[in-house]
Formats: structure tokens, sequence, C-alpha cells
């Protein structure tokens, strides 16, 4: 839980800059530029927004990838679940991406709106009420609804 959490949240500066790169090209040249000018904008303290969406995310997938690893090991026996084990890696990994993209979407989606709506608030306690409230809760999925439902 804590090793997908923890892992996930140590690149958040670099997806926060990826990200200003992409929406303000003129103002975010390139990754090196772009640290410096978020360092000079908003200090070091600045390149860790939305730490918190992504480190809750991550950490409730890997906290689900024990819980379906264990799930699928008791039926087998530790002896054929070690026999099996890639595969029931794989099926621990798959069913809890599944389950865990369902909570990662809204959360993702505050992040998004901490890291690059300055002044729409700066912490997952500020954002995610603020979202829900102005647009229900419909903003926390907009971005990964496939195209039939946005119709």
């Amino acid at each position: 839980m804590l090793s997908c959490g923890l892992t996930h949240s140590a690149i958040v500066p670099l997806d926060l800059i990826k990200c200003r790169v992409q929406v303000d090209p003129g103002k975010y040249k390139g990754i090196l530029s772009g640290f410096g000018v978020t360092l000079r904008d908003n200090g070091l303290r600045g390149l860790a927004r939305g730490w918190a969406p992504t480190f809750l995310g991550y950490s409730m997938q890997g906290l689900l990838y024990e819980v379906f690893r264990i799930c699928y090991t008791e039926p087998l026996g530790q002896e054929k679940a070690y026999e099996w084990r890639t595969s029931l890696y794989l099926a621990a990994s798959a069913s809890a991406e599944f389950f865990a993209d369902l909570a990662l979407a809204p959360l993702e989606a505050v992040k998004v709106r901490i890291q690059m709506q300055p002044g729409y608030g700066s912490t997952l306690r500020a954002v995610a009420p603020r979202m829900y409230s102005k647009e229900g809760l419909w903003a926390f999925y907009k971005g990964v609804a496939p195209l039939w439902m946005r119709r």
C-alpha cells in the first residue's frame, strides 16, 4: 500500500511540470525550465501540488492488489499459488486496477484542478467539496467517461 502511494507521489513534481508544459508552452518551455519557473513562482512547496490525491489513490490501488492477491492465493493453497504466481499476480493486479480506477478518476480530477487552476484551491480538502458543490459528481469523471456516456 505504502510503496504504491509513495512511489507515485514521488513523481508528482515531474507530472506537474509535464502538465504545465502541455497547457502553457510559452511559459513552460520544457521540463528543466519548467522546474525553474515553478520554483521561482511557487517555491519548493509548489512542486508538491497535488500530492495528496495521488498518494491516496495509488495507496488504495496497492491495498486492493494485496487484498486480491490474498483472495486468489487462499483457494489455491500455498504450493499452487507459488507454482502459478505469475498468473496470480497478473489477476490480482488487473482486479485491483479495475476497482482502483473507479476511485482514482475522481482523485486525478482533483489533482489536475490543484495543479492547473491557480486560485481554485491548493488541497484535496478544499478542492473536492468545491468541485462537487459547483459541478456535481460528474465533475470527477468528465475526462474518463466513455464517449457514449458524454452525449
